[in-house]
C-alpha cells in the first residue's frame, strides 16, 4: 500500500483542519493512516499524508461531484494540488 503526501493551499486553515470530510471521503476508499501538516511559514500551505490502497481509485474519485464537493468544502485549491508517492529503493 503505497504512502503518498498531498500539499495545497487553502482558504482557512483552522476549517480546514477541523473538517471531518478527509475521513469521511476517503474512508470508504479503504484510505488509513491520515494525517494533516501546515506549514509554520505559510499556514495556509498544508498537507495530508495517506495509506492508499488503490492510487488510481483515489485521485479518479477527487475527479468526481463529490470530490470537487469535498474539495470546495474544505477550502482546498484544487489548482495547488501536488501529489508524492512514497518511491521503493532502487
Amino acid at each position: 500500500m503505497p504512502t503518498i503526501v498531498v500539499h495545497h493551499d487553502v482558504t482557512d486553515t483552522d476549517h480546514w483542519l477541523a473538517s471531518p470530510r478527509r475521513e469521511e471521503f476517503f474512508g470508504p476508499l479503504g484510505v488509513t493512516g491520515i494525517r494533516t501538516f501546515v506549514d509554520p511559514q505559510n499556514p495556509g500551505h498544508v498537507a495530508v499524508l495517506l495509506d492508499v490502497p488503490d492510487l488510481d481509485a483515489m485521485l479518479a474519485s477527487l475527479e468526481t461531484e463529490e470530490g470537487a464537493a469535498t474539495m470546495q468544502y474544505d477550502g482546498v485549491k484544487p489548482e495547488t494540488l501536488v501529489f508524492l508517492v512514497e518511491s521503493s529503493p532502487a
